[in-house]
């Protein structure tokens, strides 16, 4: 097998036949693929949807079930079910676009990359504030196909993998961070950490809603701290002895100065662009979610889904 498309469900199961509708209609060009779905809801809401699709999909299609909601366990039973060498994961509210696959593939062998990026492009429905949209808060990155991306740059949501490079660490996917976030990160860490190469591909283009309740102030500064929660435990987890107080004193004494100057700028840019000022609060919710990490609080984001 060539590759494996790698999807994990939780309670979307008409979000989940769309994409699967679109699988049906992207172009493989005799790529030896398949379809591995992992729902990660103990009713198994999604598993009617996948079995509807058996005998309509070109390809062959899997599918397993996760009972414990923990993202990174429903990655790994994807990735333990998935015969590919190569490994593609992509979010069960995203949309591809008809040669995404060709488009990563493309980008990995040209880089003879071990892990291949694509952006995530935001779709937003009536109603969402146009300040949102001018913020970019959940607009995609823009980069030349083939740059080279640290592992703090690097995230599951459109990724592809070979399989070879991940076959011996453990897990993949990290489930102390499964319902905090922060489970691809570590991944991509590790895998840098091992010389693994990350490149980008500007042309392996997916989308995905923006609920109307996520398009708020509130849902993005929440997404904020949660990753400065996520980048700290990731800066901090890897660490010991010595080296890892030396190194949370530095981030905490780091994010306090941080936090002052965001917070001041977000007052200062407020009677001229809520936008801006939204885009400065956002910076110093991050640098409150490193100081709560270090004092040991756990925004569980995906114990709440």
């Amino acid at each position: 097998m060539d590759i494996s498309i790698c999807l994990c469900t939780f309670r979307r199961p008409a979000l989940l036949d769309q994409l699967l509708a679109e699988l049906a209609r992207q172009n493989y060009d005799g790529l030896r693929a398949e379809i591995v779905v992992v729902d990660n809801d103990a009713a198994g809401s999604g598993l009617a949807v996948v079995d509807s699709w058996r005998t309509r999909m070109p390809i062959p299609l899997h599918s397993d079930q996760e009972p414990t909601p923990n993202i990174a366990l429903a990655r790994n039973a994807a990735v333990r079910k998935s015969q590919g060498e190569f490994i593609l994961f992509i979010d069960d509210d995203e949309s591809p676009e008809p040669d995404w696959v060709q488009h990563m593939m493309a980008t990995q062998r040209a880089n003879d990359a071990d892990a291949v990026i694509g952006p995530v492009g935001p779709r937003y429905p009536a109603g969402v504030a146009e300040w949102i949209k001018q913020g970019g808060f959940f607009a995609a990155p823009s980069r030349p196909t083939g740059t080279r991306l640290g592992y703090s740059q690097a995230y599951s949501g459109n990724t592809l993998l070979r399989r070879a490079a991940i076959a011996g660490l453990p897990g993949p996917f990290d489930p102390a961070f499964g319902v905090t976030g922060g489970s691809d990160t570590m991944l991509f860490w590790e895998l840098e950490r091992q010389g693994a190469k990350t490149v980008w591909c500007e042309e392996g283009l997916v989308t995905e809603d923006v609920p109307v309740q996520r398009a708020k102030l509130k849902w993005i500064l929440r997404r904020a701290y949660r990753g400065g929660q996520s980048f700290v435990r990731a800066e901090i987890t890897r660490l010991h002895g010595v080296r890892r107080y030396q190194r949370a004193a530095w981030l905490g004494a780091r994010a306090c100065v941080q936090l002052v100057v965001a917070g001041g700028l977000a007052l200062l840019n407020l009677p001229f662009s809520r936008a801006g000022a939204a885009r400065w609060l956002r910076t110093a919710c991050a640098q409150l979610g490193k100081l709560g990490a270090l004092i040991g609080h756990r925004y569980r984001e995906y114990a709440k889904q």
